[in-house]
């Protein structure tokens, strides 16, 4: 995470943050290394397509810490949000597939809600082969990276965001969908669309730190 707990503030609170990134991303960080100990050692994001076969301590590890490097990686500070934006190509994908960008925000917003996501998991605007975007929800640390986790098959992650109740708490209690609608605050625009242009010309996961 290359800023400050607080620096997402009102959005997304610094006590959160701290114990969201130091405790809970942390373990699957531990936990993943322990599990890789002695086995051949892939890029975080290689390791996803075959996480499930792989086994829980993987499947779980692995993807959550995938799942949080991204997350940390596409959001900043409000007041710089807000100097983000889509890129064309991104735009035009999004109205194509959902007819406008408020229109794409309230169907995420609907994915990303209690009904929708029951429990633990991460709501996802996803691309696939042909850059045609769409929106699902993963339980737990899945993602949609991971093959099996999708009736769709793989599709890759432009935007993601963590649903657990340990990320919004503290600031929330279970007012997830508050969260979520302010969670749009803090969105980077410009990582959103280098996300899209990543998949569009590589046909697979886009890469995080560590």
């Amino acid at each position: 995470m290359n800023y400050p707990f607080e620096a997402l503030e009102p959005s997304i609170d610094a006590p959160t943050m701290k114990i969201h990134h130091d405790k809970h991303h942390a373990t699957y960080v531990a936990n993943i290394n322990k599990a890789m100990e002695g086995k051949e050692q892939p890029s975080i994001v290689d390791l996803q397509e075959s996480a499930i076969e792989a086994g829980t301590p993987i499947r779980n590890n692995g993807g959550g810490h995938y799942n949080h490097a991204f997350f940390w990686d596409e959001m900043v500070a409000p007041s710089d949000a807000k100097n983000t934006k889509m890129s064309d190509k991104l735009t035009e994908a999004v109205n194509k597939a959902f007819g406008s960008v408020d229109e794409m925000k309230a169907a995420f917003e609907a994915k990303a809600a209690p009904g929708a996501i029951f429990g633990s998991g991460w709501c996802w605007v996803v691309a696939d082969d042909n850059g045609d975007l769409s929106i699902v929800g993963t339980p737990n640390q899945d993602n949609p990276l991971m093959r099996g986790a999708l009736a769709e098959g793989i599709r890759y992650p432009i935007l993601g965001l963590d649903v657990w109740e340990h990320a919004y708490y503290l600031k929330y209690q279970n007012r997830r969908p508050e969260y979520v609608s302010n969670w749009w605050n803090v969105v980077n625009w410009d990582k959103v669309s280098s996300n899209y242009d990543y998949v569009l010309a590589n046909k697979k996961g886009v890469p995080v730190r560590g």
